[in-house]
């Protein structure tokens, strides 16, 4: 009995002096393969604090789950334009920056952006372009342009993003168009560039978190990928290359956010502080490959990672990229001419 008493005393007093563990819980909305899962033990470790991990693949996706149960996390890891959509939305929680003091440590580039003017809402996680990874002894010369995925000579050999925005996206840079547009007559005629390369059998699949593997296995010439996904598979096959088409891409940033109806706060708070320490926002860059927000740790990473042209494009091809901006009053069409295209019949 005095045993017992006596712990409990000890945990008092480490509660009260600061150093002990928290209690509770945060629960995570993340994407697929997207951390360190050493960084998530650590933090525990760290923290006390138990992490529940529940992963999506399509911003889509999630904002469907999330306005369904946004009482379910804590903290939450979407783009920037569903960012823009949540705050429009008023499901957002604002962020007590005191409890983050390593926000210090984030691009001031990446402070104040459009999604979130004020940056109340949330915090740069990653960073990325969206490109063509292609297999360099399966193809007939460099690829440069986004019309090598709609030739011939690679039917049934490439594979297409599981994803509205990205896909229907590249196809518009490709005719001249804005990611962005709200023409119609400009978004049905990417829908018929894409069900035409449906038709003609050029593409292998639709997929998302699946394609980096298959290109590593080299089952296709081409994919649309992240490039963060581009590098891990450039890693495990040196026939593997990646670039940003000529005629301009996306440039995207995963944020971290908190939902309005979150249970755990100022556990959510803790996770976001911890996954902007930088030596655990190196941890994540190194072992999901996509490009780092946090300075501190690009400094850590030295040259790896300034003179790789896949994680730290030149200042050039993100000139000629586009930022996704919320669409939602023109959502439909959009979703219109998805549905049309995985519909059609494919040769």
């Amino acid at each position: 009995m005095k045993k017992a008493v006596f712990s409990l005393l000890v945990a008092l007093i480490l509660c009260v002096s600061g150093t002990g563990f928290a209690q509770g819980v945060v629960n995570v909305f993340n994407w697929e393969d997207y951390i360190n899962e050493d960084v998530l033990d650590m933090f525990e470790e760290e923290t006390g604090i138990k992490v529940n991990m529940m992963n999506f693949t399509t911003n889509e996706d999630m904002l469907v789950k999330f306005r369904n149960s946004p009482q379910s996390f804590d903290v939450v890891f979407p783009s920037d334009y569903a960012i823009e959509r949540l705050i429009s939305e008023d499901l957002l929680a604002e962020i007590d920056f005191a409890n983050v003091p390593n926000f210090s440590y984030i691009d001031e580039n990446l402070v104040n952006p459009d999604y979130d003017p004020e940056n109340k809402f949330s915090v740069p996680y990653m960073w990325g372009t969206v490109g063509i990874l292609y297999n360099t002894t399966m193809v007939s010369e460099p690829i440069t342009s986004w019309s090598s995925l709609f030739d011939p000579q690679y039917q049934k050999n490439v594979f297409m993003l599981d994803s509205a925005r990205d896909t229907i996206g590249v196809v518009l840079k490709y005719l001249g168009y804005s990611m962005n547009t709200r023409n119609p007559l400009e978004l049905y005629e990417a829908k018929d560039v894409l069900i035409k390369q449906k038709q003609d059998g050029i593409v292998k699949a639709y997929q998302v978190d699946e394609t980096k593997d298959k290109m590593v296995a080299g089952e296709a010439a081409l994919a649309v990928m992240w490039s963060g996904d581009a590098q891990y598979a450039i890693e495990l096959n040196p026939d593997l290359t990646y670039v940003v088409p000529e005629e301009g891409s996306n440039i995207w940033v995963d944020g971290m956010v908190i939902p309005k109806a979150a249970k755990n706060k100022e556990n959510a708070e803790a996770f976001i502080n911890f996954l902007c320490r930088p030596d655990i926002a190196m941890m994540n860059c190194e072992e999901i490959w996509y490009s780092s927000p946090n300075t501190a740790a690009v400094e850590m990473m030295g040259e790896d990672y300034t003179d790789n042209p896949t994680l730290n494009p030149p200042a050039d091809v993100v000139a000629n990229c586009e930022v996704f901006l919320d669409i939602q009053d023109f959502i439909q069409v959009y979703n219109t001419v998805w549905l049309e295209v995985k519909s059609a019949s494919a040769n």
